[in-house]
C-alpha cells in the first residue's frame, strides 16, 4: 500500500481510539459536559454553639454536589468575614436532591487565626473567587 495513503490511515485509526478512552465507559458525562445554569436560592445561617455555624443552602441547576458545596463554602467565607474572622475549617456538608433542587447542610467552625485541620479556608481568598465565580455569598 501506498505510504502517503497508510500514515494518515494509521493516525485517523489512532485518534479514533484515543477518543473511544476520553469518555466514561458507564455511559456517564463528566461533570464539563453538564450545562450548568445555577440559581442560587438562599442561604440560612445558624450559629449552633461557640465557634460552630450551620448553613443550609438551595439552589437548581447545579451539576451535582461539589456545586452545593461550594456555594456553601461561599456562604461560610462571608460568615467568617462578618463576624470578624479571617478563616473556617469544614466539619461537614451533606447534600440531598428532590424534586429538582439540591439542598446542602453544611457546618464549619470560623476563627480569626488558622484552626488546626486539613480542610481550612481563608475567607477572603474564598469570598474573592466565589464572587469571581458568580457564586453569591451570605
Amino acid at each position: 500500500m501506498n505510504p502517503r495513503v497508510l500514515i494518515p490511515m494509521i493516525c485517523l485509526a489512532a485518534t479514533a481510539g484515543l477518543s473511544a478512552c476520553a469518555k466514561p465507559q458507564d455511559g456517564r458525562v463528566s461533570r464539563d459536559e453538564v450545562v450548568f445554569e445555577p440559581v442560587y436560592q438562599g442561604v440560612d445561617t445558624r450559629l449552633l454553639e461557640g465557634d460552630l455555624v450551620n448553613f443550609h443552602v438551595s439552589m437548581t441547576g447545579a451539576r451535582d454536589d461539589q456545586d452545593v458545596h461550594e456555594y456553601a463554602e461561599c456562604a461560610a467565607a462571608q460568615y467568617a468575614l462578618i463576624r470578624g474572622f479571617g478563616f473556617a475549617r469544614h466539619v461537614r456538608t451533606t447534600v440531598d436532591f428532590q424534586g429538582g433542587v439540591w439542598r446542602g447542610d453544611a457546618v464549619y467552625t470560623i476563627s480569626p487565626a488558622l484552626p488546626r485541620g486539613l480542610r481550612t479556608i481563608d475567607a477572603e481568598v474564598i469570598v474573592s473567587s466565589c464572587e469571581d465565580n458568580g457564586i453569591p455569598t451570605v
